[in-house]
C-alpha cells in the first residue's frame, strides 16, 4: 500500500490569464457569506494530519447558522409543550412556536389565509398533501402530473394516488410545451413540480408552471427543499397553492419541516397524524377533527425545530440578494470551469437551454471516467477532507435518464461556503487523475471506506465511519 503526499492547502493555481478573473471571484466568494456552526472543525486525513473540513454536502443537510444556534441556546431554557400548559414556560414555548408560522409565512410571501403546517421534513410535507387531495362522489376530483426529474419526496407520494408522469425533454421550453400537451387532456388536479433540482441545481419557472396549471384548471406544489436556501420566494406573487421546505436544508437544526398553502384542501384531507391536539372532540367510538394546522400536528411538536427553521428564515430574509447571489455564482462558476478542464471529468445537467449565470443554484453534478463514485467520495474525504455527495439522490429515475444509472458526485455549498472549498475539491480531482488513488479502498456494508483506517473520532462518536446504517440503493 502506498500513501500520497496530500497538503490541506493544495490549491488550483489560476493561469495568469484568468488571474484577474479568479481575484475578482475570490473577493466575492473568498470568505463564507454568513457563519454557520462548525466551519472550522478539523477533518482527520487517512495519510496522517489534519485539513479543515470542505463541506460540500449542503444538499443534503446544511450546517446550522450561528445566529440560529446563538437562538437555540437562548430559548433552550424555556422549552416545555405548548398549547395546553398555563405555567410560564410553556405560554413562551407555544408563543415561539405559533409565532414561527407568522415568520414563515412572510418568509415565502405566503397569503394571510394561507396555513403553516410544521412537519418533520420535505417528505412528510409532501405526504400530508397527498392525503388532503380533493374528491368527488368518492372518487379522486383528479390526477396529479408531475415530471420523471423529481426527489423521491416528490414522486412517490403521488403513487399512492392517481398520477400521471411526464418525462422531461432535453429543454426546459421543451418540458414546458410536454406539460402542457399533458394538462390539456384534462383531468389534473395538481402539478406537482420542483423548484430547483436536487440532481442538478436547474431551476425550473415557478411563476410560468403555475400560471400554466390554473390555465387547465389544476393547482400547483412546489418542493422547495433545494430552492428555499438559494433564492427567495414570494408564492403570492408567483400564485403557488403549496409549497414545502426543510429545515435541515435551511441552516436550522432539528429536523422540521413545513408546508404552506391553501387552507381549503387541508381542512378537508384526511388528518395526518391522528392524536392528541388534532382533535376537537374525541369519543370512545369517533371523533371529532380540528381545522386549521392543528387537524395535521398531532401529538406534541417539534417546537425547537419550528423556531429555529423561522430564525433561519429570518437572517436569510434579510441578506442583500445580489451579494447573495454573487458568492454563490462564484463558487459555482470556478468549480464548473475547473472540472471541465479536467480530462476524463463530465458535468452533467438535464437541460440544454439552461442558463448556468441565471438558472442554477450551488448544486454541481459530475461524474470521473473510470472511478466509482462512491469511491471518488471515499477518496477526496480521506485524502483530502473534502466532503460531497455520491449516488443517485433519491432520484433514480432522473439519474437513469443522465445515463448515470450507478451515480455520480454532487457538490453542493451555500452561506458558509469559500472559495476555497471548490479549490480544494478541484485540487483532489487533479491530483487522482494525474497519479491515482494514494491509498487501498475497500467496499463494506456497500460503501467504499479506506482499508485499515485507523483515524482517530472524537470520543463521543461511534468509531465506524462511513458505513453504520448505509442506505441499500442498489437495485436496478
Amino acid at each position: 500500500m502506498t500513501t500520497a503526499t496530500v497538503s490541506p492547502n493544495t490549491a488550483v493555481r489560476p493561469q495568469a490569464a484568468g488571474a484577474a478573473l479568479f481575484s475578482e471571484r475570490l473577493a466575492v466568494a473568498g470568505r463564507p457569506l454568513s457563519a454557520v456552526t462548525g466551519a472550522e472543525i478539523q477533518a482527520p486525513l487517512i495519510q496522517g494530519g489534519h485539513a479543515r473540513y470542505a463541506n460540500l454536502d449542503y444538499g443534503a443537510s446544511t450546517p446550522a447558522l450561528s445566529v440560529v444556534s446563538a437562538y437555540l441556546n437562548e430559548i433552550l431554557p424555556f422549552y416545555a409543550s405548548v398549547h395546553r400548559g398555563a405555567g410560564y414556560a410553556s405560554q413562551i414555548s407555544t408563543s415561539v412556536y405559533e409565532n414561527a408560522r407568522n415568520i414563515v409565512r412572510d418568509f415565502v410571501g405566503g397569503r394571510a389565509s394561507d396555513s403553516v403546517i410544521f412537519t418533520r421534513n420535505t417528505t412528510d410535507s409532501l405526504n400530508l398533501l397527498a392525503g388532503c387531495l380533493p374528491s368527488a362522489n368518492g372518487r379522486p376530483a383528479g390526477d396529479v402530473l408531475y415530471l420523471d426529474i423529481e426527489h423521491h419526496a416528490n414522486l412517490l407520494p403521488w403513487q399512492g394516488v392517481p398520477h400521471r408522469s411526464v418525462v422531461a425533454a432535453d429543454t426546459l421550453s421543451g418540458t414546458i410545451e410536454a406539460l402542457r400537451a399533458e394538462l390539456e387532456q384534462g383531468g389534473v388536479s395538481l402539478l406537482a413540480v420542483t423548484g430547483a433540482s436536487n440532481v442538478t441545481g436547474e431551476i425550473l419557472p415557478v411563476r410560468a408552471l403555475a400560471a400554466l396549471a390554473h390555465e387547465h384548471g389544476a393547482r400547483i406544489v412546489v418542493d422547495a427543499a433545494q430552492l428555499a436556501p438559494h433564492r427567495r420566494i414570494n408564492i403570492g406573487a408567483d400564485d403557488v397553492d403549496y409549497l414545502a421546505f426543510s429545515g435541515h436544508k435551511l441552516y436550522a437544526p432539528f429536523g422540521a419541516g413545513v408546508l404552506v398553502g391553501r387552507a381549503d384542501w387541508l381542512d378537508a384531507g384526511t388528518p395526518h397524524l391522528a392524536g392528541g391536539g388534532a382533535v376537537r372532540e374525541a369519543r370512545l367510538d369517533g371523533v371529532s377533527w380540528a381545522t386549521g394546522p392543528a387537524r395535521h400536528e398531532g401529538g406534541s411538536p417539534n417546537v425547537l425545530g419550528a423556531a429555529t427553521l423561522a430564525r433561519a428564515t429570518q437572517v436569510i430574509a434579510a441578506l442583500d440578494q445580489e451579494r447573495w447571489h454573487a458568492h454563490e455564482s462564484a463558487i459555482r462558476s470556478f468549480l464548473v470551469e475547473g472540472l471541465q478542464k479536467i480530462d476524463g471529468v463530465t458535468v452533467h445537467q438535464i437541460f440544454k437551454d439552461t442558463d448556468p449565470d441565471t438558472d442554477t443554484i450551488g448544486v454541481v453534478n459530475f461524474s470521473v471516467e473510470g472511478y466509482d463514485a462512491g469511491l471518488v467520495a471515499a477518496y477526496l474525504s480521506a485524502e483530502h477532507g473534502v466532503g460531497l455527495r455520491d449516488g443517485r439522490f433519491c432520484a433514480h429515475p432522473l439519474l437513469k435518464r443522465l445515463g448515470l444509472p450507478s451515480g455520480s458526485l454532487r457538490a453542493s455549498f451555500g452561506l458558509g461556503s469559500r472559495l476555497e472549498d471548490a479549490q480544494r475539491l478541484l485540487a483532489g480531482i487533479e491530483e487522482l487523475r494525474r497519479t491515482g488513488l494514494g491509498w487501498d479502498y475497500v467496499v463494506d456494508s456497500g460503501r467504499w471506506v479506506p482499508a485499515n483506517d485507523t483515524r482517530i473520532y472524537p470520543d463521543w462518536a461511534p468509531n465506524t465511519p462511513g458505513t453504520a446504517g448505509a442506505a441499500p440503493c442498489v437495485d436496478d
